[in-house]
């Protein structure tokens, strides 16, 4: 049985995966205001992912015959700082998200829904991936510092990321 609490429990992520859609898109916007084109590439694909990650949760719900109920959009900051500051904020987040798919999985797991928490160990997974990419960033900025050539060569290669391909097959 698909318990009304976990699907409440779901709705509150899929607003959560939309807000985080969002403070990507302001990082983007922020970066691009300050002439650093390849860091708003990297945080507008990130926005896209997580546009991807809450139509994951939207389509889950509908599959099983649950009720999607959308909540409104917290407006995210507009201002951010240093390129590092921007990274250790989306580095903070994705540790964010983290803690709530662990918990939306406690709840799943407590409840005995096996096709949630299948579901879930892709976001399990998934978010790994995010903190990894996240803390690379950080990694670096935090080794070239807040100005200078080198900043303008990490913004170069973030440039080059690609978006990450659909996680399953279109259906047939």
């Amino acid at each position: 049985m698909f318990s009304q609490k976990l699907q409440d429990s779901i709705n509150d992520q899929i607003n959560a995966e939309l807000h985080s859609a969002y403070i990507y898109l302001s990082m983007s916007a922020f970066l691009e205001d300050k002439t650093l084109p390849g860091f708003a590439h990297w945080m507008k694909l990130q926005y896209e992912e997580e546009v991807f990650h809450a139509m994951k949760l939207f389509d889950f719900m509908n599959d099983r015959g649950g009720r999607v109920k959308l909540q409104a959009i917290e407006a995210p900051a507009a201002e951010f700082g240093t390129p590092l500051a921007v990274f250790q904020k989306a580095l903070e987040h994705e540790q964010y998200i983290t803690d709530r798919i662990s918990d939306l999985y406690q709840l799943a797991l407590a409840e005995g829904d096996y096709p949630t928490q299948v579901l879930l160990q892709w976001f399990i997974e998934e978010q790994v991936e995010e903190e990894k990419n996240a803390g690379d960033a950080v990694a670096q900025l935090e080794l070239i510092g807040d100005s200078g050539l080198g900043i303008l060569m990490m913004d170069r290669e973030m440039a080059a990321r690609q978006a990450a391909p659909a996680a399953e097959p279109a259906a047939a």
